[in-house]
């Protein structure tokens, strides 16, 4: 690596199948997973990369490699996941892999941001496929230590549908453009969803939502009051009523049999020294 060549702490880069069925299609969603998070998720189900920072470093020109090399293996998309720390260093990286590669890049972010960051990545994002966790400001300073949250990831996902007005999709059914919003369903959170389903559809009500059921304890939160649990159907079925109620119209949902940790992807770092050979 030669000296101020710039670098990014990568822990995998893979074909993943268990997005949204319009971003996994049937060949996977080229998913390149940033070390490091904005949030600090007492749940988080990745935490060994989001906390720990596990990864190895990469260059530039590594990741760009990376890159072609998942559009070989026949990916839709490239879909990075949490890159929102890494936005600067990017911009050029992203400018150089969008006049070589002919898939979408995706930018699944937490949706905790920035305005003035997202507004550097214009032209270089295809597809925002953020988070938005809470509707409750209280809830995210105790379980994720995010201050202001609410507001933050609602104006985000308003610069992100600016950016993004319209969702199209290819003769598959595999999104080219557009915003996907995802919502977490939390244990005892049913207000909390109800209102993040009014922020979307203040925000647009043709935007697509994934309401997420794939909650489960981690071992981190396993003796938490609230947390330490798996939803209920009559949990899961309240927030998709929150849709409805919000006059929102596109959306996934899930099956809560989603929520069990064969859906975590492995950071395996001898894979990914492997994969950048």
């Amino acid at each position: 690596m030669s000296d101020g060549e710039q670098t990014f702490r990568i822990a995998r880069m893979g074909l993943h199948f268990f997005e949204e069925p319009c971003i996994s299609g049937t060949r996977g969603s080229g998913t390149v997973f940033f070390s490091g998070c904005n949030l600090k998720c007492a749940f988080c189900q990745n935490a060994e990369i989001s906390h720990g920072r596990k990864g190895l470093d990469v260059s530039s020109n590594q990741l760009i490699k990376g890159f072609e090399k998942l559009v070989e293996m026949g990916a839709h998309n490239i879909n990075l996941v949490t890159p929102s720390n890494w936005t600067n260093l990017l911009i050029n990286t992203l400018k150089i892999a969008k006049s070589r590669l002919k898939v979408p890049i995706v930018w699944n972010s937490s949706g905790y941001e920035t305005v003035a960051n997202l507004k550097k990545l214009e032209g270089f994002v295809d597809i925002y496929l953020p988070d938005f966790k809470y509707g409750d400001d209280a809830l995210a300073w105790e379980y994720s230590h995010a201050a202001n949250y609410r507001e933050t990831a609602k104006a985000a996902i308003a610069e992100m549908r600016r950016q993004q007005p319209r969702d199209v999709f290819d003769e598959d059914g595999i999104m080219i453009k557009g915003v996907i919003v995802r919502h977490l369903v939390l244990p005892s959170a049913a207000e909390n969803t109800r209102k993040v389903m009014r922020d979307i559809a203040e925000i647009d009500k043709s935007l697509y939502v994934s309401v997420m059921g794939q909650y489960f304890p981690t071992p981190a939160v396993m003796g938490h009051p609230t947390l330490g649990r798996r939803l209920t159907a009559e949990e899961y079925d309240a927030a998709t009523d929150a849709f409805f109620e919000a006059g929102l119209k596109n959306g996934f949902s899930q099956e809560l049999s989603s929520a069990i940790e064969d859906y975590v992807p492995s950071f395996d770092l001898d894979e990914l020294r492997s994969f950048l050979r």
